[in-house]
């Protein structure tokens, strides 16, 4: 079903490879600029969805376009050198685990049902803070590079603990 907050996670979706290019081709001030719309057009179609009503389609496609950009942004600033590789692959790989596991368990047969952890969204937030403060650094020179250091280490350290929360809750049957 095609409606407005639809269109707008649409939007974001094809905002992806835009971003990829502009990091590529060094216009970090521009890829700054789309994160943060990405980011408001998230708050706009997730608001619409609730006071309007969504549907099945939206809330699939939502988080796709959500975890297609993050994943993209780590990828390529760390390609860039803005980010530390190693970052872009530790968040990579807990998606790989994630998803590789549901897939699995759900080839095997088992209904599975993945519930958002407090920690997850902790995590997610901490990698958003953690791509914008770099996107700043890197195309404005704003910023502080200490900030950045505890952001990585905090985009780590949550990043551990909610893989391993995912990997605990499935292992148990929860």
């Amino acid at each position: 079903m095609v409606n407005l907050p639809n269109i707008i996670t649409f939007g974001r979706l094809c905002a992806v490879p835009l971003a990829f290019w502009m990091i590529i081709d060094h216009r970090i001030d521009q890829a700054f600029i789309l994160f943060m719309v990405a980011g408001a057009s998230d708050a706009l179609d997730g608001w619409l969805a609730r006071r309007y009503g969504g549907n099945a389609i939206g809330a699939m496609m939502d988080p796709v376009a959500d975890k297609a950009l993050l994943v993209t942004m780590y990828v390529t600033l760390a390609a860039v050198d803005i980010l530390p590789a190693w970052v872009a692959i530790l968040v990579v790989f807990r998606d790989v685990v994630i998803v590789g596991g549901v897939v699995i368990l759900s080839v095997m047969g088992h209904a599975i049902v993945i519930r958002p952890l407090y920690i997850s969204k902790v995590n997610t937030l901490a990698q958003l803070m953690l791509v914008a403060a770099s996107l700043l650094q890197g195309g404005y020179g704003v910023g502080l590079p200490w900030l950045t250091t505890v952001l990585i280490w905090g985009v780590t350290l949550t990043t551990l603990a909610s893989g391993a929360a995912y990997v605990w809750n499935t292992a148990r049957g929860g």
